[in-house]
């Protein structure tokens, strides 16, 4: 890959929140963790970040639960967004958007490492995430509305069952849909004004 396409690739990637129905194959699903998620830079080499990836029977089960998480967050949006943006938005919290896969994103914290570190390195897990579902044809968008109903997703999941759960190391960060997309959005223009500061 040239320095060209490597641009190229990370200034393609959208949040994609509309998916054909066609399942992702599971040898692709390991490739982009095994292969780009598990590659990630963390603090210590913890390596702690922990994924949750739901299909099937399970992925339609927790559509109330996307419903629930919708409702903390509608007013905010709702002053944020232009009303058919809005509206699609609300759809997306009660299907999906159809995706196939939902991926649960945790960081196992421990006294050995500041939290705030912790969770940055899980984060740029997700972000190989999201530029390996490029690489592969998929879409992926990464939500932060599971937060709104974190010990209802963790009981849902199971996770409150786990050792490190009860020892109060396991937090949920966020969740990613994945699938092969079915809309083209348009890329918000990125903001780069007062983004950088030089000192010399």
């Amino acid at each position: 890959m040239t320095s060209q396409e490597f641009y190229e690739l990370v200034q393609s990637r959208k949040s994609i929140r509309q998916f054909k129905s066609d399942a992702v194959p599971k040898e692709v699903l390991m490739r982009i963790f095994n292969d780009a998620a598990f590659h990630a830079p963390s603090g210590k080499n913890r390596q702690n970040w922990r994924f949750f990836i739901v299909q099937g029977k399970k992925r339609d089960e927790y559509l109330k639960y996307s419903q629930k998480s919708w409702l903390g967050i509608k007013d905010v949006l709702q002053k944020r967004l232009k009303p058919s943006l809005y509206d699609f938005t609300e759809r997306f919290f009660f299907t999906l958007g159809n995706a196939p896969v939902l991926v649960f994103c945790y960081s196992n914290n421990s006294v050995e490492e500041r939290h705030y570190t912790s969770i940055g390195s899980v984060y740029m897990a997700v972000q190989n995430i999201n530029l390996a579902c490029q690489v592969e044809g998929l879409g992926c968008c990464t939500m932060g509305a599971p937060l709104e109903i974190q010990k209802e997703v963790d009981q849902f999941l199971g996770v409150t069952e786990l050792p490190e759960y009860k020892a109060g190391e396991l937090e949920l960060l966020c969740g990613i849909v994945i699938g092969y997309p079915d809309h083209t959005p348009p890329k918000p223009p990125r903001q780069t004004e007062n983004r950088l500061t030089w000192l010399e």
